[in-house]
């Protein structure tokens, strides 16, 4: 099956393809949130996970639809439907500020600056990990 074919015949092309990975990527976060939620007071472990994840993956599929080929075709529908729809509704930027923002409020002044410290460098260094291991990885693919 041509996956960009199929994707084109969707109603509103590539906005659809964003809007279903989308509710995909935040159903799998809610999901998570709800059976892991985080403590007044208390690390917001779930949501720290889910965006230090979300960063390597996406630093992952970026880097390997890169080095695969040009931005079209089915690469564009990877990257806009996986990338920008899953991943962007699976990661939370909203919901790490939030959290932030309560740890303040509950006096756990330590843990938000470490938890918001901590979150934005090692989602950075998730990002680069998973971007140099999708470069290994490819370059052991190709012949």
């Amino acid at each position: 099956m041509d996956l960009t074919a199929a994707a084109r015949r969707l109603p509103g092309g590539r906005s659809a393809v964003v809007l279903v990975g989308g509710t995909i990527g935040t159903a799998f976060r809610a999901a998570l949130e709800a059976a892991f939620p985080a403590q007044p007071g208390g690390w917001p472990w779930a949501t720290f996970l889910i965006n230090l994840s979300g960063a390597f993956l996406l630093g992952l599929l970026l880097e390997t639809l890169s080095r695969r080929g040009p931005d079209v075709g089915v690469r564009q529908y990877l990257r806009l439907g996986v990338g920008t729809g899953v991943m962007g509704g699976y990661t939370t930027y909203s919901t790490f500020a939030v959290e932030t923002v309560r740890l303040l409020e509950h006096g756990a002044v330590l843990a938000a600056l470490g938890y918001a410290v901590a979150s934005v460098l090692l989602g950075l260094a998730g990002a680069l990990g998973g971007m140099l291991l999708a470069g290994r990885l490819v370059r052991r693919a190709t012949p």
